[in-house]
């Protein structure tokens, strides 16, 4: 069996990981028809993985039984490698290594040495294929030209689901996880329409779906309305605002907290100087060393990308000059929740 490298491109709730896996499963499942065909697959998820080395080592240890696995250090790289192929060896035939967020391997050592393993004498009883899968749509063109050369994959590029695609993608799962008429007509429709709209993430489209769920157990009603779907969808967002506040780098919050304060004094919309100035003021006494007037201004920008934010930029002519407003786009009481940690010192 030939196999030819494919990398899988595509935002986060595609279904990449999900497609991948149901043909893996379809061709092992094929794969037991034919005597002549070995196969194996391996997935290894590389979030947390940053390196070469730490991806070899995962591989080693699923091709190994537990008593045999090595520990994440204390190896040469080049060890690594030879018993990755001695593995790889043992096990022959076709081996199918999925590598999912593969972007997140900070260099290509593992990469090349994969894709070259047979035609450098590394391996000679297993033929193994490469499947990567990355939410980074430049992964490709970051990668060096030998590794480019070496992989001669097929991409395939996933895109956006549309309403219609999200809808039938719900209406299998509510087959799954509800009874028959617990969803009041048109409210699938709607959490599709509202999935298309905010991404064309399924995976969010379904959280919506569930959400809505809770909220209609919580009130005691024995069937999901579009009320409860409008009051799901505020919950969903809210708890999306603050997890990207709390994620958020200290002296971003700092300048979000500065904006909070003037919001709750009125000041709103509010002059990019003078958010700095209360920002300064903030940092202070936190006992941080502010940043300059430039950053600030870029975390403006940031939040405001983020939607935590809004701005407004004024032109008053020649004389005027041109400036920027800046006000709060979501509720206070989101954003003192993303905010909990950094007030809880304050």
């Amino acid at each position: 069996m030939r196999w030819t490298n494919s990398f899988l491109y595509g935002k986060s709730g595609l279904s990449k990981t999900a497609a991948t896996r149901y043909l893996l499963r379809t061709l092992e499942r094929d794969a037991t028809n034919v005597p002549e065909l070995e196969l194996t697959t391996i997935e290894v998820n590389c979030d947390g993985l940053n390196t070469s080395y730490q991806v070899a080592v995962k591989l080693v240890n699923e091709l190994r039984e537990p008593s045999r696995q090595i520990s994440n250090t204390g190896y040469p790289q080049a060890s690594v490698y030879e018993f990755l192929f001695d593995e790889l060896d043992a096990y022959g035939g076709t081996v199918l290594i999925v590598l999912d967020e593969v972007d997140h391997i900070g260099d290509d050592s593992l990469l090349y040495k994969l894709s070259r393993a047979r035609s450098n004498g590394d391996i000679s009883e297993a033929k193994p294929g490469v499947i990567g899968i990355s939410n980074d749509l430049d992964f490709r063109t970051q990668l060096s030209s030998k590794v480019q050369s070496s992989l001669c994959e097929k991409e395939v590029s996933f895109s956006v689901y549309d309403a219609d695609e999200l809808r039938l993608v719900l209406e299998q799962r509510e087959r799954v996880a509800f009874q028959d008429d617990v969803l009041e007509d048109g409210v699938i429709a709607m959490f599709a329409a509202y999935g298309a709209k905010d991404s064309g993430d399924a995976r969010k489209a379904l959280d919506l779906l569930l959400e809505a769920g809770d909220v209609a157990r919580e009130s005691g009603s024995a069937v999901v309305t579009e009320s409860h779907v409008q009051e799901a969808r505020e919950r969903v967002q809210t708890d999306q605002v603050v997890e990207g506040i709390q994620n958020y780098s200290q002296h971003g919050k700092l300048v979000l907290y500065a904006l909070t304060r003037l919001h709750e004094r009125g000041d709103t919309p509010v002059r990019t100087r003078e958010v700095v100035e209360t920002y300064r003021s903030v940092a202070r006494s936190e006992g941080v060393s502010p940043v300059s007037e430039r950053s600030v201004r870029d975390y403006l920008g940031e939040l405001a990308q983020l939607g935590i934010t809004g701005v407004t930029e004024h032109n008053r002519g020649k004389d005027g000059g041109k400036y920027n407003e800046h006000q709060l786009e979501q509720s206070v009481s989101a954003v003192r929740s993303g905010l909990s940690t950094l007030l809880e010192s304050a």
